[in-house]
């Protein structure tokens, strides 16, 4: 493997084409697709300033470096990434990728990150400002994670969570097969037109969670006074270890809770509506 290191780079495509590459302490200056169409890439120690670096890029290891504002959408169309203990503060990253695996990354402005990707696997991960994170994403595990931003999640498939704090308005909307794990989640409308959404001993906080679901299930979960009118339009089993301050118009299924404040049942609820709603009063 060829070795650079201990200098800069600027421009367009300084680097383009290049196969088993290794670079140390090496800033990518202001201009444009550094490392685009390469292969077998390792970046150590390194700081990328310029836009668009690693675009077409497959199998590539990117360790303790920083990404600027200014490599702005810096890793796009690229499969088999690894990212360890990096800095990434340029917006838009991760698009149309596959196989990319992340622990210790910090992206403080990660509004429309990871759209159109497969194969994520986060550890130890920290995202802000995170509007629109995860757009139509399949196949992601995540462990130890937090987020901060609305939209999150919205058509994504085959999604493990666990020990995660996700604050976000209209969190997993239109998904199918997710399961989070011992997590808080906080935001208005969660879950609604999901399919298959399991959640197990999650806290549940914001107005109006969970409607409009498919095969819908909740185990050991804590439900805040902030749910009201909870799974609206659902097909739903769910033990809640805690009081419920309203349900309204379950379609089917049975829930399980401490009590319920108001059940609100009317000529609206769509059929078969022979939700069970038991309570430990």
């Amino acid at each position: 493997m060829e070795l650079i290191r201990n200098t800069d780079f600027a421009g367009e495509r300084p680097l383009f084409g290049s196969k088993d590459l290794r670079l140390e302490n090496v800033t990518v200056q202001e201009g444009e697709s550094a490392l685009k169409c390469c292969s077998n890439i390792e970046a150590v120690g390194c700081r990328f300033e310029g836009k668009y670096p690693f675009w077409h890029v497959e199998t590539f290891r990117i360790d303790n470096c920083v990404f600027t504002p200014g490599a702005r959408a810096a890793l796009w169309y690229s499969k088999g990434l690894v990212m360890t203990d990096t800095q990434v503060d340029a917006p838009k990253m991760f698009r149309e990728m596959q196989s990319l695996s992340l622990e210790r990354v910090r992206i403080p402005d990660a509004q429309e990150t990871f759209w159109h990707c497969n194969g994520i696997r986060l550890h130890d991960v920290n995202t802000s400002n995170a509007d629109y994170i995860f757009m139509h994403c399949s196949d992601i595990v995540i462990d130890k994670y937090r987020l901060d931003g609305n939209y999150s999640f919205q058509y994504c498939r085959n999604v493990e969570i666990r020990n995660a704090v996700l604050n976000s308005k209209d969190a997993v909307w239109n998904t199918e097969n997710v399961t989070i794990y011992d997590s808080e989640l906080t935001g208005e409308y969660l879950g609604w037109h999901s399919m298959n959404l399991r959640l197990v001993r999650c806290r549940i906080s914001g107005t109006q969670p969970l409607c409009y679901c498919e095969n819908l299930v909740l185990e050991d979960c804590i439900m805040t006074d902030e749910c009201d009118r909870a799974f609206e339009d659902s097909d739903v089993n769910a033990s809640v270890n805690s009081h419920i301050i309203s349900i309204f118009n379950p379609r089917s299924g049975e829930i399980h809770c401490k009590g319920v404040g108001d059940i609100h049942i009317d000529k609206f609820i769509k059929s078969p509506a022979d939700c069970r709603i038991i309570t430990d009063l």
